[in-house]
């Protein structure tokens, strides 16, 4: 008895041990599996919160640093090591643990293509104005007259376009677009059109979409294309590109310029065209009416030289603005003189406008007539207007930045102890003097005027490192009495001063000093006088007199701002690291 006893024990229990070891061995892979897995969602949301604070340029002191975060409703410290690559390129990597399993995440960072400044002037209808041996080395382009004495130098190529007045002749939207309609995430809704009729017969100056984007998609191509029986034709007018730049993650007015400039009748039907890619995670959104909206035209969406649909509900159109009109541009030199006030091209640069007088080109000189000048005139259409680097949604978005540090009411005032400050908006002035250093570590916006005077010193923090930052100034900014700006310290890295002022004289102001700074004033005059040295202007009116230097740097046709609109870092690789 005792031995079957022993026996049936013997064979319960072997039974047993082989029924539990399995389970046990399972639940102990789940739990090793769950704890893999969580060490896994540790590290990534490591890593999502280092990209957050290099975004949002939070400084380097809150980065490559054994950092603390709340998950799973606990404390999870999380290794992490930043390695700058060079190139600006950044590696990420930041280790999860949960029981001793352990899971690392890596990824790179890149720097996205940002604001392209690809003449060392850029000036609007306002023109420019060079005297007293003002001089500048690199290419201008000009939406309106280049004058200037016989002392002036542009040392590359100097364009005069026709320099557009433009009105608004055709538009529809406003405020927030009743429908959102995304286009270039699918073979269906790859590109968009809406079919448009002007008041009167003119040229076309520009267009304007009310758009925004979905991550990072490139630039697309813009056309204006005939009209065949109520659908799009296949003769293209007018070719312009939409620069992926200029669009940011909320809606706002971008302009579009073109390589022509069409004669538009107001007799016929044309078509504005949107011709993208296919990228399901990349794409763009435009407003959209819902219904009821634009009279003289409708809109389609689907895939160009295909199918177009119409936009669902019907009689649901675009946001859109058609901008005609414009007059002729010209460069003039010194009057009786020959060698002209706008010294063009000494080494190989050409002079182009529709009249070209009193110029000493080294390269041709493309106009429609002229006199006094070194060479015949080239008969070549006249040059077209181009649009600023910087748009309204940038600036908008630049400002929403400065906003996210929060606000410094009245007056600020930086002197010899220095200061550091960014993101924030300042609600007053911005003083800069007595041999005091401001460092930027985060977008500014100044509500007031910004001025910088006596030996100070407005500068990037090292943070920034090769990219680029800007001060948004609602009045007028002023540089003078040696006053300095920089960027980080880094070559390639700038500092951009932009001024909203209307002002016509000097909405911005440099006189003496300057340095590795961009000045934008889209709506004002950019004055520079008594030798001051600049690396890009661009604005509505440019005077230089006294000496003064912009020297254009190849850098800048790439810029790429680290807070804001097309600056950020992209994500170029995210995997599991070893």
């Amino acid at each position: 008895m005792i031995t079957v006893v022993l026996f049936f024990v013997f064979i319960s229990l072997t039974i047993l041990i082989g029924v539990v070891t399995p389970v046990v061995r399972e639940f102990k892979i789940a739990s090793d599996n769950f704890d893999s897995k969580q060490s896994y969602f540790n590290a990534e949301s490591g890593a999502e919160d280092m990209v957050y604070r290099i975004k949002n340029n939070m400084g380097s002191g809150t980065i490559g640093e054994d950092r603390v975060l709340f998950l799973s409703d606990s404390f999870v410290p999380i290794p992490t090591l930043l390695t700058d690559l060079g190139g600006g390129r950044k590696q990420i990597i930041t280790t999860g643990e949960v029981n001793e399993s352990e899971r690392k995440v890596g990824l790179t960072l890149t720097t996205s293509t940002g604001v392209s400044f690809n003449y060392g002037v850029l000036v609007g209808q306002g023109g420019i104005t060079l005297t007293g041996s003002g001089r500048v080395n690199g290419n201008v382009y000009a939406n309106g007259p280049i004058t200037g004495d016989s002392s002036a130098i542009i040392t590359g190529t100097a364009i005069s376009a026709n320099g557009p007045i433009p009105s608004s002749d055709q538009t529809n939207g406003s405020g927030v677009p009743a429908l959102n309609v995304n286009f270039g995430n699918s073979s269906s809704t790859e590109d968009i059109a809406q079919s448009f009729r002007v008041s009167s017969s003119n040229f076309l100056s520009k267009v304007q979409i009310f758009i925004k984007k979905v991550s990072t998609p490139g630039n697309v191509t813009v056309k204006i294309m005939n009209d065949s029986s109520g659908s799009i034709g296949t003769t293209v007018i007018a070719t312009g590109t939409l620069s992926a730049s200029s669009v940011t993650s909320s809606y706002g007015w971008v302009d579009v310029s073109f390589t022509a400039s069409p004669f538009l009748e107001s007799s016929k039907t044309y078509w504005l065209v949107i011709d993208s890619g296919v990228l399901s995670t990349k794409y763009y959104t435009i407003g959209a009416t819902g219904g009821d909206g634009y009279t003289r035209g409708i809109s389609k969406i689907g895939k160009l030289g295909k199918t177009m649909n119409n936009v669902v509900p019907t009689g649901s159109d675009y946001f859109f603005n058609i901008f005609i009109g414009g007059v002729e541009g010209s460069i003039t030199g010194s009057s009786g003189s020959q060698w002209n006030q706008l010294h063009v091209g000494t080494v190989s640069g050409s002079a182009q406008a529709h009249t070209v007088n009193y110029t000493n080109a080294g390269g041709d000189i493309y106009c429609k007539s002229g006199t006094g000048n070194n060479k015949d005139c080239i008969d070549q259409p006249d040059p077209t207007y181009i649009s600023y680097p910087v748009s309204e949604a940038n600036i908008a978005e630049w400002k929403t930045d400065a906003s996210s540090g929060g606000t410094y009411s009245g007056n600020y005032a930086v002197g010899w102890a220095g200061a550091t400050i960014g993101p924030k908006i300042i609600t007053g002035n911005l003083t800069i003097s007595g041999g005091g250093t401001l460092v930027v570590s985060g977008t500014v916006w100044v509500k007031g005027n910004l001025s910088l005077s006596g030996g100070g010193l407005i500068k990037l923090a090292p943070s920034y490192g090769t990219n680029d930052g800007v001060v948004v100034v609602d009045g007028t900014v002023t540089i003078s009495g040696g006053g300095h700006a920089d960027g980080s310290g880094v070559e390639g890295s700038y500092l951009m001063l932009l001024s909203l002022s209307e002002s016509l004289t000097n909405a911005i102001s440099v006189s003496g000093g300057a340095g590795a700074v961009i000045v934008y004033a889209p709506y004002g005059a950019i004055s520079v006088v008594g030798g001051a040295s600049l690396k890009e202007a661009t604005g509505y009116r440019l005077l230089i007199d006294g000496g003064s230097t912009i020297t254009y740097e190849s850098g800048l046709t790439n810029n790429n701002f680290s807070s804001g609109p097309s600056g950020s870092w992209s994500i170029d690789e995210w995997e599991e690291s070893e």
